[in-house]
């Protein structure tokens, strides 16, 4: 065996974080969008196990408890279940504008709600909140519970609950999440600047995802997150046609998804699918599509080249099951970061786009 199969071995388990995290409804898929050539792994994808154990409920050293509302809201799962799937039937975009809501806020002071705050200069005004969908949905949930448990669910477990459940509705793994967040009192649009919005490069990935307590298999794999959703065209022109003011396209891109992109895009209003070849389905494609050169934002098509993140993409790409079990092993840690406990931390909002009266 050559030596870079230990070393991407050995990468694997050096990223992988016990978190509790199952799926025991994995759905399959065939659909094709992109085109209809079949994907499969070549004798040089090496397939890789992980044995990641589960982190028992006692261990959770932030007051955070799978049962937290099992007694206050016993309802909590039921109305979450009933009302996504209810938005996601109407509209199955949702999901990954839900995924992407919930990345934001835990992005800036952790997960604690202070993404859904509306008010002027709040993180949602910020220009890279701009394009930000899903808080209808939030809304319509938060405002069943306050019947049901009044002042009793936060809005920053409401979003952490939602980004799972959206995710199964589309085929993607369940997850744990404990509960007992805070919502937080303060948002501010210029600290929302911080969030990666595509055009950065690996290094500066690695650096924000680290200041956050998440590993560089953790970028990789909440990267797959981008197996479903779209991207507005404008924010991949520069790849199409003036790429680092070459005044030609990005060399990293295949030619036929060139010409794919280049005719969909000729307004920077359109929007193109994250995944040109199941667009609609969560699976591991989203790394097939990095193999082929068809990652569509240049932060995906970089975790391919770079050799920080590439032997994961290989082993994402070789097995399916290991993405999904790992996705949810990640998420589960996005949704844990800087959270607030504390009895004088933060609130408990009785709606979720203001701050509680004083």
């Amino acid at each position: 065996m050559s030596k870079y199969f230990f070393l991407s071995l050995l990468l694997v388990f050096l990223y992988t974080i016990s978190v509790h995290a199952i799926n025991p409804h994995e759905k399959n898929y065939d659909e094709k969008s992109y085109d209809d050539e079949s994907f499969t792994s070549t004798p040089e994808d090496t397939v890789f196990t992980l044995k990641v154990k589960t982190l028992d409920e006692n261990n959770l050293d932030n007051l955070l408890s799978y049962g937290y509302y099992r007694k206050s809201c016993p309802q909590l799962e039921s109305i979450l279940h009933r009302k996504v799937k209810e938005w996601i039937e109407k509209d199955s975009t949702l999901a990954a504008s839900l995924i992407r809501l919930h990345f934001h806020d835990c992005s800036v002071r952790g997960c604690d709600g202070s993404i859904l705050l509306n008010h002027d200069g709040s993180e949602r005004t910020a220009e890279s909140s701009k394009t930000l969908r899903g808080f209808e949905v939030i809304d319509d949930i938060k405002a069943e519970l306050e019947k049901q448990c009044p002042k009793t669910v936060s809005c920053a477990d409401i979003l952490s609950a939602v980004t799972r459940d959206a995710t199964v509705e589309l085929g993607g793994p369940y997850w744990a999440v404990p509960y007992g967040k805070n919502d937080g009192k303060v948002s501010i649009a210029k600290e929302a600047e911080i969030v990666p919005m595509g055009h950065e490069n690996i290094t500066s990935l690695i650096e924000f995802f680290q200041s956050k307590g998440l590993t560089v298999l953790d970028l990789v794999v909440l990267s797959g997150a981008h197996t479903i959703g779209r991207s507005s065209c404008g924010s991949i022109q520069y790849r199409l046609y003036n790429y680092k003011g070459t005044g030609k396209p990005d060399p990293s891109i295949d030619p036929k998804y060139l010409n794919f992109l280049q005719r969909k895009c000729r307004w920077a209003s359109e929007y193109v699918d994250l995944d040109a070849t199941t667009p609609k389905t969560f699976d591991n494609v989203y790394y097939i599509n990095l193999k082929k050169k068809m990652g569509l934002l240049s932060t995906d098509q970089l975790l391919y080249s770079d050799l920080r993140t590439s032997s994961l993409v290989s082993a994402l790409y070789a097995t399916p099951s290991l993405f999904k079990h790992q996705f949810g092993v990640s998420m589960a840690k996005l949704g844990n970061i800087q959270v607030l406990t504390e009895e004088d931390e933060g609130e408990i909002r009785t709606n979720c786009n203001f701050v509680n009266a004083s």
